[in-house]
């Protein structure tokens, strides 16, 4: 069996003005549609798409900043794009739609996590709890792998399930997280049952947007 890349995206910058909620099976989830420079980063990761290898599908999560930040790929390579409810962000509790920077001002202890790099996860009220959140992002992930068994696999999700399914593989049981930036590149060799983080938190279509222009007269 060769070796394929499993790529998992994080979607672009949410416009964290809106308010719009969706119903979601562990409760009302925040639902916000990309901002402006969100949609300029869906732009430039199209870009890079499609100058990389075909995929052989596409997932998002069925939330609308990961299907806006897809959009621009899909449009301008005709792909088709499949969607799984279980790659949807974990349910923050009382934290849905308010801002982190509110929740920090407001309370000291969790600015002293924060800037401590201590756990803040598990203080959430009403929060998802890890343990089933890694269950169901490795369920929908492994099983997108599993129906798609060749070429490489490309999923537009969130920062807390690129964390989720990341921190198995790389053997991690405590509580982690690090920030992908939106529009991250996150890449995972996939050879048979073996899976191995090959580069985290790329960004170079947004830093480097040159490096994935066509070259002059590649079209004709």
């Amino acid at each position: 069996m060769s070796e394929r890349v499993l790529y998992l995206i994080r979607h672009g910058q949410s416009d964290f003005d809106s308010e719009e909620m969706v119903s979601t099976p562990r409760g009302e989830q925040f639902d916000p549609p990309l901002s402006a420079t969100g949609r300029e980063q869906a732009e430039l990761l199209a870009r890079r798409l499609l100058v990389m290898d075909p995929p052989a599908v596409v997932y998002t999560s069925t939330m609308r900043r990961t299907r806006e930040t897809i959009a621009p790929y899909a449009k301008a390579s005709g792909s088709e794009i499949l969607e799984d409810d279980d790659l949807i962000e974990a349910h923050i509790g009382e934290w849905e739609r308010v801002r982190f920077w509110d929740i920090l001002r407001e309370d000291e202890d969790m600015l002293h996590r924060v800037r401590h790099q201590e756990p803040v996860w598990r203080h959430a009220p009403g929060v998802e709890q890890l343990e089933p959140f890694r269950e169901r992002v490795h369920r929908a992930i492994e099983g997108i792998l599993g129906r798609h068994p060749e070429g490489n696999v490309v999923v537009v999700c969130h920062g807390g399930v690129i964390n989720a399914y990341l921190a198995p593989v790389l053997g991690i049981d405590h509580e982690m997280f690090f920030l992908p930036e939106n529009t991250s590149l996150n890449s995972i060799e996939v050879h048979g049952a073996g899976r191995r983080v090959r580069f985290l938190n790329d960004v170079l279509h947004l830093t480097d947007p040159h490096l994935f222009e066509e070259p002059a007269g590649a079209q004709a």
